[in-house]
C-alpha cells in the first residue's frame, strides 16, 4: 500500500464526509422525532395506535433499507413524487432509523418500575406530569447509549445512498477508483473515515452521559 497516496486523497473525502454528515444528522433528528411520535402514540393505550405502531416497526425493521430507498426514490416518481438523491436518501433514512427509535423508546420507558408511576398518580400528578418529570427524564438517560449506537448504524447505512447517486463517502472512493484505478488506498481512506465519524459519536454519547449523570 502506497502511504503517500492515501495521504494525498484524504483531501478530495472532504466534500464526502461533509455530505455524510449532512446526511446522517437530517436523518437522525428526522428518526428520532418520528420515533418518538410513534412511541408516544402507543403510550396512549388505543388500539388503532398500536397496530400502527407494530406494523410500522414490523414493516420498516424487517426489510432491508436498500429496498426502501429503491421504493422511494425509484418507486414514487410513477405516483408522481419526484425527490432528488439527497431528500430520498434522508427521507428514507429517518423513517427506517425511527422504527429503531421507537424500540428504543418503548423498551426503555417499559424499564422504569411501574411503582414510579403508580406512586406519583398516587401523589396527585396527572398522567402528563408523570410523563415529563418521571418517565422522560430516566428513559431518556437510559436510552442514550443506544441511540449512540443506533447512530453509529445510521452512518454505515448511509453508505447504501451512493447508489442513487449522493455524493457521500463511499461514492467519492467509487469515483477515486474509476479515475484513477486504485483500489487499496481510497477503500483503507474510506474506512478510516467511518471510523473516525463512530469514534466521534462514542465520545459525543459519552460526554453526554457524564454530563446527564
Amino acid at each position: 500500500m502506497d502511504f503517500h497516496l492515501l495521504l494525498s486523497l484524504l483531501p478530495e473525502f472532504a466534500p464526502g464526509l461533509l455530505h455524510t454528515v449532512g446526511l446522517v444528522a437530517a436523518a437522525l433528528a428526522g428518526g428520532l422525532l418520528t420515533g418518538f411520535i410513534a412511541h408516544v402514540l402507543r403510550e396512549t393505550g388505543l388500539r388503532p395506535f398500536i397496530w400502527c405502531y407494530w406494523a410500522y416497526t414490523v414493516m420498516w425493521r424487517g426489510v432491508p433499507f436498500l429496498i426502501h430507498l429503491f421504493i422511494v426514490y425509484f418507486g414514487l416518481p410513477s405516483a408522481g413524487i419526484s425527490l432528488d438523491p439527497y431528500a430520498a436518501a434522508a427521507l428514507t433514512l429517518s423513517i427506517y432509523s425511527g422504527a429503531y427509535f421507537a424500540e428504543i423508546f418503548r423498551a426503555c420507558w417499559e424499564a422504569i418500575p411501574r411503582g414510579q408511576v403508580e406512586a406519583a398518580l398516587v401523589m396527585g400528578l396527572d398522567r402528563g406530569q408523570v410523563f415529563r418529570r418521571i418517565q422522560l427524564p430516566q428513559a431518556m438517560r437510559a436510552a442514550l447509549p443506544l441511540i449512540a449506537h443506533q447512530t453509529i448504524l445510521l452512518v454505515k447505512e448511509s453508505a447504501l445512498a451512493s447508489v442513487i447517486t449522493y455524493p457521500e463517502l463511499t461514492l467519492t472512493a467509487s469515483r477515486i477508483v474509476s479515475a484513477q484505478f486504485v483500489y487499496i488506498e481510497p477503500y483503507v481512506a474510506l474506512a478510516a473515515c467511518y471510523w473516525l465519524l463512530a469514534l466521534a459519536i462514542g465520545r459525543l454519547a459519552g460526554l453526554l452521559a457524564r454530563r446527564l449523570a
